[in-house]
């Protein structure tokens, strides 16, 4: 391949792999602990006031391994709230039969 082709070549594989200002990727800002917490919460609310299952059932379908959230349920505000190692924590409650239950 002649020099010149090959400059073109890194010139067009550089500009490939450069994004545009407003679409760079940023760095995920979600770490296990929240996301355990707000899956914990919407699934447990869900379980609970959409399919209405026993909270023990619940509780053994939510469960993660290890166990790191702490679960406990308002029924009179139909929510579920989650707490992990006292700094990450969600809160779900029920909206309606047809759009379930929404992160807070």
């Amino acid at each position: 391949m002649s020099p010149s082709r090959a400059l073109v070549v890194l010139a067009c594989a550089a500009l490939l792999s450069c994004g545009r200002g407003d679409t760079v990727q940023r760095p995920y800002d979600n770490n296990d602990l929240q996301l355990v917490t707000s899956y914990t919460a919407k699934d447990f609310c869900s379980c609970l006031f959409v399919m209405q299952m026993s909270e023990a059932y619940c509780r053994r379908w939510t469960a993660a391994s290890p166990a790191v959230a702490t679960v406990k349920v308002d029924y009179e505000e139909r929510s579920v709230q989650t707490a992990a190692a006292l700094l990450w924590g969600e809160k779900a409650r029920f909206v309606s039969e047809r759009d379930g239950c929404i992160l807070e």
